[in-house]
């Protein structure tokens, strides 16, 4: 099942280095509807990739969130089976994916089900993507925890955005940034810039949709190496 050449979204990216401890390296930004294409396909966009340890010191917990802000209260949100998510990982610090972990999803609203596909290494590289050709490592509804304790689990549903952003401060700091219409568009520029003390977080009653994935941390190292990156796409 093949997915086209472009790759709709690209988030933070985590380098990581995975001993003893989890240490993570320098992180770059939050990526909240950047782009005018992203915000007209907000399940297109890629707010924020994370890791982080697991349940125990052998397991490590990855996360990638979608399509926020997401109303609370808005009726069974929902990924886009049309597109094909994933989390690549390189262990050989060349900047290129050597494993992928997969997710593709099937209908859509609270009886969506996801099946991820791997971690394994890819059918091919870079921004061309394809389905891997191998059977699905766990499969089941969204919002529901799957797969067991000892091996991969999964987790694809809704979930608190965690970003916090002053977002009308924000366009009164920058005010070509902010929108022709609503109620944002009224925030009118101050001078001299300055944050407000304490902030106001907008997405305080805004959800995002997540895929968390917590596994063996010797499922994406090779070689001794305890060192990896990773990143989240999109594809269509």
């Amino acid at each position: 099942m093949p997915f086209p050449p472009r790759r709709i979204a690209m988030a933070l990216v985590i380098a990581l280095g995975c001993g003893a401890g989890l240490v993570a390296g320098p992180a770059l930004a939050s990526d909240h509807q950047d782009t005018p294409e992203v915000e007209l396909n907000p399940k297109c966009d890629i707010n924020d990739v994370y890791a982080f340890p697991g349940s125990s010191p052998s397991r490590i917990c990855l996360v990638m969130t979608t399509g926020s802000p997401i109303a609370a209260g808005t009726a069974n949100p929902s990924f886009d089976p049309d597109k094909l998510y994933q989390i690549k990982v390189d262990n050989t610090g060349d900047a290129v994916e050597d494993l992928v972990l997969q997710f593709v999803f099937s209908g859509t609203g609270s009886s969506q089900t996801v099946t991820l596909f791997g971690p394994a290494a890819p059918v091919q590289t870079g921004a061309r993507n394809k389905i891997l050709n191998t059977n699905g490592t766990v499969s089941g509804g969204i919002n529901s925890n799957l797969g067991a304790g000892d091996n991969v689990q999964l987790f694809a549903g809704l979930r608190d955005d965690p970003f916090f952003l002053d977002l009308e401060q924000f366009f009164r700091l920058l005010p070509d940034r902010r929108p022709v219409t609503g109620p944002l568009a009224v925030a009118n520029p101050i001078d001299p810039p300055a944050w407000r003390d304490p902030g106001v977080d907008y997405l305080k009653n805004y959800n995002t949709l997540a895929i968390v994935v917590e596994l063996p941390l010797e499922r994406l190292t090779a070689g001794g190496n305890a060192k990896f990156g990773i990143w989240g796409t999109i594809s269509r």
